[in-house]
């Protein structure tokens, strides 16, 4: 439901004529300000909807890009933004209108909404890999905020939006006052995505001539199958993502389904063969999530990045649950390819970490997690420790979570899998890092 202002703006125009909005911003209840201030800001089809807790949903766009900004009817005049993570290429772009009652940050926006936070998020340019995107429609969120009157704005992000979280802190080191980042992209996507092309490579290779190769284009540089309708199709587009996805997981799903049946057959052996030479775990989910997301995702990695971020020319896989003979054949039948130097170069822009940030940073990270390995935390703590302040960086290691795979009857591990006493512990830790320097 939008509300219209009939109020004259006077009393905003004001405000923006002297400068930077002070306390005296209305704490939610004067809409009509909120609305002007927004559309001085940049904001345009500039929404307002009332709360049931006496609070306000601010909803437009910011250059082109969606956005949703709740704001409590007691505002302390502080600010979480939550960056989210990785979408289907080619699905919806559009965040949630409402980020309290529809929270994409497991908990995290409502529980700051509760404590008198303005909390917003925003959409991007593009689905898919969008650290750019995402990274820009945030801190153009944080400006609008800070227009309403915001002192004091922290950032979050999950997955893809732990990656945002990191080059938002490492390139505008003034803007946030800390960072909360879950189950992220925090060190590196050379590492993230060749261990995504790494399992495809090896994947292909093990279930060759099997029931249990992956349909479509085998070039693990390339998409497996496309994410959009063929022209003239009346298949809705969520529904052909999801017959995609089905198609890729079928297969997957029949090889732990025949493992579990025999631990000691072919379809064991090669689940135990993958697993040793991916970063990935021999789990249902940690098979699926990263496969589903290189035969999906490959097309537009390569668009995002401008080419292959990473390559496997000169490597040389080996591991123990491999033979020598095995391991011969496999360095001689594995899928080669190169990196492309433009790519690697746009990736450490968006984004490899330096370890380098002037605020308080709480990254949580599941121990074993099926699609961002833990091995994301260890690489980010280790920069850190190398070139910027330990101090400022709290790392939170939980136990993995387990729980059924949607469709498919088994339980695997889950992405992201915090419970909402471990958010809030780590907001609560953020917060009083922050409070007290």
């Amino acid at each position: 439901m939008s509300i219209r202002a009939n109020l004259a703006m006077g009393a905003a125009a004001v405000w923006l004529a002297a400068g930077p909005v002070s306390a005296q911003t209305p704490a939610g209840g004067d809409q009509a300000v909120y609305q002007g201030l927004a559309t001085a800001a940049g904001a345009r089809s500039v929404a307002l909807a009332p709360r049931p807790d006496g609070g306000v949903v601010i909803g437009g766009t910011l250059d082109g890009r969606q956005f949703a900004l709740a704001v409590p009817k007691a505002w302390n005049h502080q600010a979480v933004l939550f960056a989210h993570g990785y979408s289907m290429p080619d699905s919806s772009t559009a965040v949630s209108s409402d980020p309290v009652d529809k929270d994409p940050a497991l908990g995290l926006l409502a529980l700051a909404y509760s404590q008198g936070f303005a909390v917003g998020h925003s959409a991007y340019d593009k689905a898919g890999v969008g650290v750019e995107s995402g990274a820009k429609a945030t801190l153009r969120l944080e400006e609008l905020v800070e227009r309403l009157g915001s002192t004091r704005t922290y950032v979050g992000g999950g997955s893809m939006g732990g990656s945002i979280v990191m080059a938002l802190l490492e390139q505008h080191p003034r803007t946030f006052a800390g960072g909360l980042s879950a189950c992220g992209v925090t060190d590196s996507w050379e590492r993230e995505i060749g261990g995504l092309i790494d399992m495809r490579a090896a994947y292909n290779v093990f279930t060759r001539g099997t029931p249990y190769a992956l349909p479509g284009e085998q070039d693990v540089a390339r998409s497996a199958l496309p994410t959009l309708p063929p022209a003239g199709s009346a298949t809705p587009l969520a529904s052909f993502q999801t017959g995609q996805v089905i198609k890729i997981a079928a297969p997957i799903m029949r090889l732990f389904a025949d493992a579990r049946r025999d631990p000691h057959g072919r379809a064991a052996v090669i689940i135990r063969k993958v697993s040793s030479l991916s970063p990935f775990d021999p789990d249902p989910a940690a098979f699926v999530f990263p496969l589903v997301t290189a035969t999906l995702g490959m097309d537009d990695m390569r668009a995002t990045f401008g080419g292959n971020v990473y390559g496997n020319r000169a490597k040389t896989y080996a591991s123990p649950a491999l033979t020598a003979a095995e391991a011969a054949a496999l360095n001689r039948d594995v899928q080669r390819i190169d990196a492309d130097k433009a790519a690697i170069a746009y990736a450490h822009v968006w984004h490899q970490s330096e370890g380098r940030f002037s605020v308080p940073l709480v990254a949580i990270h599941n121990q074993i997690d099926p699609l961002v390995p833990y091995a994301q935390a260890q690489g980010l703590e280790a920069r850190v420790m190398a070139h910027g302040d330990p101090r400022l960086l709290t790392m939170i290691t939980v136990p993995p979570e387990r729980a059924a795979i949607p469709g498919a009857g088994v339980l695997g591990y889950v992405h992201c899998g915090f419970t909402a006493e471990q958010m809030t512990s780590a907001w609560s830790t953020l917060r009083a890092q922050v409070e007290t320097r």
